[in-house]
This record gives structure tokens, C-alpha cells and sequence, in this order.
């Protein structure tokens, strides 16, 4: 992680941390740390500020249970600053938004789909398809996503590419809703393959 001893804090003894997904790399908020806050946060894995109007630590998520899961923490070159790269859960602002610049928090429309598949999961919905998939267990999803691979394979061999991408889709829909099954995420996936890009 970091050397505190390193960090320069200002005059009240609080250093500014800009937040960060670690997933998207949306930045998610600013809040500032005293050197028990940092300590915290890398004791417990859990983004703690300290709160300039409450003059007590705070950790994000404390009434809400939205917390910051510390992946990284970064200082600056001026080592004035600090990087918290997490992952958050649900929305980071009090107004229910993603971030509290009111930002959409997702990179890709992958990431949108898998919150929505994980919402189908948690709040399940009968109407919903991935929430009938899911119910079924994962024999059933494990086998959905092999009859999908199977016919992509299929739509391969020919040559028609509006087939052969909507295939693709529901191969990759249906994984995602695999890796959720299995308690799994794209970001999981995503750090075997930088691993092995080493």
C-alpha cells in the first residue's frame, strides 16, 4: 500500500483522496484523511474519511452499507494527494447517484448488463427472464451457456454475420449470467487475463 510517514498532510493534518472505480475508473467522489482514517481504511478494507463537519472519522457507507472496498491506494508525485482505486457497492452518493459528480459509473455497456443481471439476482423479478434462468439453478445456466456456444460455433460456418452476432450476444449474455451465478464478476475475469498478460 503506502507509507504513511511519506504523505505531506496539510496544515489541519488532512490530505484530499480522490476516489476511484477500480473496475471503470469513473472517479467517484473526493473526501479527505488523517493519518487514523488511512490507517483504518487499510485495517479494515474499507474507505474511511475523516469528516471535516462531524470532526470524526467516517467510513463511506456506514449508514447506507455502500461501502468502498479498497483495491489500491496511490500517492501523488507531489505526495500531497491520494488515489484510492475501490469497488463500490451501489451508489456512492447520498443522492443516490453513482458518483457524487452525477456520473453514469460504467466503462463499458458489458458492466451496465452485469448490474443489471446482479440487480435481477438480488430484487428478483417474476417477469424477468434472467431471474427464471437463475432460479433454475446452475446446472441449467451452466448448460445454457453451452447450447450457446454450440450454436455460435454453428452460425460460424456460414456466412451470415447478423446471425452469427446475435449469437454472439446471447453467448455472452448468458455467460454473464453464469459468472453471477457463480458469485463471480467481469472484473474477476478481467485480472486472470491481466495476470496472464504479464
Amino acid at each position: 500500500m503506502i507509507n504513511i510517514e511519506t504523505i505531506k498532510f496539510s496544515t489541519d493534518g488532512l490530505v484530499p483522496c480522490v476516489v476511484q472505480d477500480s473496475n471503470t475508473k469513473v472517479v467517484l467522489m473526493l473526501g479527505y484523511m488523517s493519518p487514523e482514517s488511512i490507517t483504518e481504511t487499510i485495517t479494515s478494507g474499507k474507505v474511511t474519511f475523516y469528516s471535516r463537519s462531524k470532526q470524526r472519522l467516517w467510513t463511506k457507507g456506514e449508514t447506507s452499507g455502500n461501502f468502498l472496498w479498497v483495491e489500491n491506494i496511490f500517492l501523488d508525485c507531489d505526495q500531497d494527494t491520494l488515489l484510492i482505486e475501490a469497488r463500490p457497492v451501489g451508489p456512492v452518493c447520498h443522492t443516490g447517484s453513482d458518483t457524487c459528480f452525477n456520473q453514469k459509473n460504467e466503462s463499458s455497456f458489458f458492466y451496465a448488463l452485469e448490474k443489471i443481471i446482479q440487480d435481477r439476482k438480488s430484487n428478483p423479478n417474476e417477469g424477468s427472464y434472467t431471474h427464471k434462468l437463475l432460479s433454475k439453478g446452475i446446472n441449467k445456466v451452466a448448460q445454457k451457456v453451452g447450447e450457446e456456444a454450440v450454436e455460435l460455433v454453428i452460425e460460424a460456418k456460414d456466412n451470415n454475420r447478423e446471425l452469427f452476432l446475435n449469437e454472439a450476444a446471447d453467448l455472452l449474455y448468458h455467460y454473464l449470467v453464469l459468472l453471477a451465478a457463480k458469485d463471480c464478476a467481469l472484473a474477476d475475469v478481467e485480472k486472470v487475463l491481466k495476470e496472464r498478460h504479464k
